[in-house]
């Protein structure tokens, strides 16, 4: 192969995918042995970091990605996907619109929550207790007014996603499939917010990051997965939209104005007409 050749076929090089004539290899498994061997979760784990998960890896990779599919028109995304099918969108592109709107605030308090977990276990790490090291990164939190991110939610007094994947990683804890380690600063971080007059338990969030922390995953993969299995509740629900037949449905139902909060209405000031229009 000349220097060129070599040159062009570096340009885009990847460990992902081997692509010859004839041959479909992901992370070098053929295609053909991964199809009916693999279920997806394990598929996803592959791709993501290089090698297949171990059976208990994979059903609690698999709790998150269920947990987190839908949360109903009351999500912005799923709301902006169902808009965009009503203006005759296709799917991919109502489901497009629906993702573009996770981002820090609406879907990325999981990868936020990582790093918060992963900053109380490096101070657990170098000496201190788990529930000091949780009240010292909650009062942090109170001097910037800033939320803790995977605890608190505005619409569940109690996220019913919470106990079981939290149930999920106790077990796997107790069986050693885990290390224990993020559970253990996750629930400190959750008992010291319960102690105020107004407790703040886990969310959703929270416990998807405490099962991708202790299944060694980076925080960044944990928005990509959120993302991942938000998309089947954006595809539903924009489906669902296509076939209602109402068109170009706005946020608000039509015998419902926005506030106007503006100037009231007044006339141009004189002088100000265009002199072409007389």
């Amino acid at each position: 192969m000349s220097d060129k050749a070599q040159e062009a076929a570096d340009w885009w090089a990847t460990s992902i995918t081997d692509i010859q004539p004839g041959a479909i290899r992901l992370r070098g498994y053929a295609i053909e042995e991964l199809i009916g061997n693999v279920g997806f979760p394990q598929m996803i784990w592959l791709m993501t970091t290089g090698e297949l998960p171990t059976d208990d890896e994979a059903r609690l990779l698999e709790l998150t990605l269920v947990a987190a599919v839908d949360h109903g028109p009351q999500a912005p995304s799923i709301a902006a996907a169902r808009m965009a099918a009503s203006c005759g969108l296709a799917l991919n592109n109502a489901m497009a619109t629906g993702v573009n709107l996770l981002g820090d605030v609406h879907g990325g308090a999981g990868q936020q929550c990582m790093t918060v977990l992963q900053q109380l276990k490096s101070t657990v790490d170098a000496g201190e207790s788990p529930t000091a090291a949780a009240r010292a990164l909650v009062a942090e939190y109170k001097e910037r007014k800033a939320f803790i991110p995977g605890f608190g939610h505005r619409f569940h007094p109690l996220d019913p996603r919470r106990d079981p994947l939290m149930h999920a990683i106790e077990r796997a804890a107790r069986d050693g499939i885990v290390d224990g380690h993020y559970l253990e600063v996750a629930l400190a971080l959750e008992s010291v917010l319960a102690e105020g007059s107004k407790p703040i338990p886990m969310n959703v969030d929270g416990a998807t990051a405490t099962i991708y922390a202790e299944l060694g995953l980076a925080p960044e993969l944990a928005r990509g997965l959120f993302v991942l299995s938000r998309s089947v509740g954006l595809l539903a629900h924009a489906r669902e939209q296509q076939l209602d037949q109402t068109r170009i449905k706005g946020p608000l139902p039509k015998s419902i104005s926005a506030t106007y909060t503006g100037a009231p209405p007044r006339p141009l000031p004189p002088g100000s007409r265009n002199q072409d229009s007389r």
